[in-house]
């Protein structure tokens, strides 16, 4: 890859927070999973009825994954693949499976994003998805306008929940967020979801790979004010930048625009309180509550 590569609307948060839907019906890996799924189930001997029962799903669901309508859950998959004999068939799809999950300006970001070595964020509007506890993503959803689908809203948790795989990956990727004050403060979700998702970032914040730092309000000096962004060190040494606003994103992998946000980012967290300060300031927070 080289230079920017823009993706399609619907940008958010820069962690894919906004969407324009699902994703395509029938849409390439979902086509493929849904036939091999559909043939093993008639290797087997099973009606989709007797299949849905046996995996604890209903038959119209059964034929929604068959028909590459809907992404099925991992739990599934491991469950159709073992059940069916698969032979490891249908669990060998299950990340590119996962990434239909996310909509489509976002799944080029995911991708680099479980390819990490190194992985810094600076967030704005909402706690990045990373760092986001079930019920604090969902209520993100909710409030997406035009308004998402339930089903769609179901997916996009359930995508958010997969990508923090990343924490339990080993070797461990380094990982650092820098915080807006004002997103550590506003209560999403309510005062029960709120307290829940700053006790989340406590808990993430021990983790030996993880540093996480609050920029304060009071702050005069500030390098961020252009806005969030992630930059993404892969495996491979490849440096790709990622920023989302409105609805357009952008994935930087030529040399000179990610070293400018990276040098951005050393100045926004030589501004921000160190992490001590930062998860004692969190702890204040959930005190006020």
């Amino acid at each position: 890859m080289s230079g920017p590569v823009r993706g399609e609307p619907g940008g958010g948060a820069a962690d894919g927070t906004e969407d324009p839907g699902r994703p395509e019906p029938g849409s390439g890996v979902l086509r493929v999973f849904g036939r091999q799924l559909k043939r093993f189930r008639l290797r087997a001997g099973l009606e989709r009825a007797e299949f849905g029962a046996r995996t604890g799903y209903s038959t119209s669901t059964i034929a929604s994954y068959e028909q590459g309508r809907r992404v099925p859950p991992p739990r599934f998959i491991d469950t159709a693949d073992e059940l069916l004999d698969a032979g490891g068939v249908l669990r060998e799809t299950k990340e590119e499976v996962a990434r239909a999950q996310y909509p489509a300006f976002f799944r080029d970001a995911a991708r680099l994003e479980t390819e990490a070595v190194e992985l810094h964020v600076y967030d704005t509007h909402v706690i990045n998805g990373l760092l986001q506890t079930e019920e604090y993503a969902e209520a993100v959803f909710r409030m997406r306008r035009p308004l998402l689908d339930e089903e769609t809203i179901r997916q996009r948790v359930a995508a958010r929940m997969h990508r923090q795989e990343v924490f339990s990956r080993w070797p461990a990727p380094l990982m650092s967020f820098v915080v807006e004050e004002a997103v550590l403060r506003r209560p999403i979700g309510g005062t029960r979801v709120h307290r829940g998702q700053l006790e989340q970032v406590l808990l993430t914040g021990r983790n030996r790979n993880v540093e996480i730092q609050v920029m304060p309000l009071q702050r005069e000096d500030h390098a961020g004010l252009a806005g969030p962004f992630t930059l993404i060190e892969t495996k491979a040494g490849q440096r790709v930048a990622y920023t989302e606003v409105q609805r357009s994103s952008t994935l930087y992998t030529e040399r000179a625009p990610v070293r400018e946000l990276e040098a951005q980012y050393g100045i926004i967290r030589a501004q921000a309180l160190t992490p001590r300060e930062s998860m004692a300031f969190v702890e204040g927070l959930l005190g006020e509550l």
